[in-house]
């Protein structure tokens, strides 16, 4: 055995047998099996929330209002800084792949976090550097000629927000599922508190959110760019102090000394392609022959060719087991919902850019004289999480219970279903609350004077914010635990991972959206979707587009749900 997330020193102390009552396949910082009535549970789980409020500050105090950065800093236009905040997003959130990948199979989680946040330090450490070099329109006003140091500031700028999206993909799988493994499932007690822990972990997650869009948008639109990047390094600093201060509160996973996960998922799909030929019956009479026949599960029954050790493919240790096979079947069988999810992320992608935008038009004064910057908005979407995560998990899981006899009240594919139905209605909303702001816009003269502000009050984009943060609570967080909870144990930061690149897919399908929609509707000097002048351009017809998206993959969503079959608990007796 050897310790996957602690000293490699430790791995002789790891071999001796399990005790009654201690944790199976888990260990302390020393190497020892680690007592289940001593386990550490949520004293070491908050160390992990602590840590990530810090990153979720630095990540939406850097995302909230890039968009403003790109347009005014870097004087692109708005499809095109559109664009690039959702290309940037989509990266940092495909990334976990590449990071948890590299966790399971080599680093383990423990290590990988503590490089990745510094990794992130250095990111954020620059992006302050770019930020306090001359901009692009100090040049412009000045009537310089442009000289290096605007490239410079360019090039510098980019290469920290993409060395922070590659920090991100190593932190982001990583500390989730090093939190939720402080919790042991094999215990009734341990495995409901997990089921809280992903819901207070997102509570945690979206106040520290909340927090990042109100102080960091209003200090970079009124202060300085430079202290609004400046504050992120220093809190990440920070973090990862505290995060060391708990390594020996921690409970670290061990691994077996066998083939990477991957390898073995991936040589079941090349084994079953390899006996793409072979028959019913010779499939069955090697199920026979391993004993296998009344285990496997009965969908994808085409990977259980992979059983097949025809003699001119045999290799030692390479014939795949019925093990490895339903493990192929269990990374399988989460693709439809993965994939059905997508839509759903690309909506969550407009908080940051379109609806930001539309804000930015409407009057946003709060008392006379201050101005609420147009990003402070998105505050709503994690109010509204913070105030429906404890309704959900204190009173809506109990009574939900009481009828279901569940333990979290509903199944996570009911929640993640409620989620987007949510997101769909706000689409809707969103839509029809454009269409006011481009009468009001027509009504009083202002469809050409786009920097004038419009006479209607910011508030009428609350409501699409908090059915935004609303389906969060359901959609997110259930995809959180599912893929958690739905992968083989080895490949849980892979599971979060994979959660994670539904939302980078969705940023990087909807920067493909804006700009085919832009190339299309833009032609012949008209007016795109996504005008400069968003007094010309039609928001609302992309927003009807996205409604009618979201209820498409919500029916073929449903469909797919309808037939899932949830992994089967298994009883670890010793690793």
């Amino acid at each position: 055995m050897a310790i996957s997330d602690s000293d490699n020193s430790l791995s002789q102390e790891s071999q001796t047998p399990l005790l009654e009552g201690t944790v199976a396949g888990a260990v302390d910082y020393k190497g020892n099996p680690v007592i289940r009535a001593n386990s550490p549970g949520w004293r070491s789980a908050s160390f992990m929330i602590g840590v990530e409020m810090a990153e979720r500050f630095s990540y939406f105090g850097i995302g909230c209002n890039l968009i403003t950065y790109l347009t005014e800093q870097l004087g692109q236009s708005t499809a095109t800084a559109a664009e690039n905040v959702n290309a940037w997003s989509g990266t940092a959130q495909l990334l976990p792949l590449l990071g948890a990948s590299i966790a399971d199979s080599f680093l383990g989680r423990y290590r990988t976090i503590v490089i990745a946040n510094l990794i992130y330090i250095l990111g954020l450490g620059l992006l302050t550097l770019s930020a306090v070099l001359p901009s692009l329109t100090d040049y412009v006003d000045t009537n310089k000629s442009m000289s290096c140091c605007p490239k410079l500031k360019v090039i510098l700028f980019f290469f920290a927000l993409y060395l922070v999206a590659v920090a991100q993909g190593g932190h982001k799988p990583c500390i989730q599922a090093f939190g939720a493994d402080q919790f042991d499932g094999e215990d009734s007690e341990e495995r409901n508190a997990k089921s809280s822990f992903f819901n207070w972990w997102f509570l945690g997650v979206c106040g520290s959110a909340a927090v990042a869009v109100l102080a960091l948008s209003y200090i970079q639109d009124n202060l300085s760019w430079g202290l609004g990047f400046g504050i992120p390094c220093i809190l990440m600093i920070i973090a990862l102090i505290i995060f060391l201060l708990g390594t020996r509160t921690y409970r670290y996973c061990i691994i077996r000394d066998e083939t990477s996960p991957f390898v073995r998922i991936g040589g079941v799909f090349v084994a079953a392609f390899r006996n793409c030929h072979a028959t019913r019956s010779a499939i069955a009479i090697e199920e026979e022959a391993c004993g296998t026949s009344h285990h496997s599960s009965e969908q994808f029954k085409f990977l259980n060719k992979a059983l097949l050790s025809l003699d001119r493919h045999k290799e030692e240790g390479k014939v795949c087991t019925i093990s490895e096979v339903e493990e192929a079947k269990a990374v399988l069988r989460l693709f439809p919902i993965w994939a059905t999810s997508l839509v759903y992320a690309i909506v969550y992608a407009q908080h940051s850019t379109f609806f930001t935008e539309q804000g930015a038009t409407l009057d946003r004064t709060l008392v006379p004289g201050f101005k609420i910057p147009a990003a402070s908005l998105q505050f709503f979407i994690s109010l509204a999480i913070i105030l429906f995560i404890p309704i959900y998990d204190l009173i809506f899981v109990p009574i939900a219970r009481a009828f279901t006899a569940k333990p979290s009240g509903i199944t996570m594919l009911q929640r993640i279903g409620i989620g987007m139905l949510l997101s769909a209605i706000c689409m809707v909303v969103a839509a029809l609350v454009e269409i006011k702001r481009l009468n009001t816009a027509k009504e009083f003269g202002l469809v050409d004077k786009p920097n004038v502000t419009i006479p209607m009050s910011v508030w009428w984009l609350v409501p699409q914010y908090v059915l935004s943060g609303i389906a969060d609570v359901f959609t997110l967080v259930g995809l959180q635990e599912f893929f958690y909870d739905q992968v083989p144990i080895e490949l849980r930061s892979v599971g979060i991972a994979l959660y994670q690149s539904i939302l980078g897919l969705g940023s990087l399908l909807s920067s493909l959206l804006v700009l085919v929609i832009e190339e299309a509707t833009g032609v012949n000097g008209r007016y795109s979707w996504f005008s400069d002048n968003i007094n010309r351009a039609h928001l609302d017809y992309f927003y009807w587009l996205l409604a009618g998206l979201s209820a498409v993959t919500f029916a073929a969503y449903l469909y797919f749900a309808k037939f899932y079959i949830y992994n089967r608990p298994v009883n670890i007796v010793s690793l």
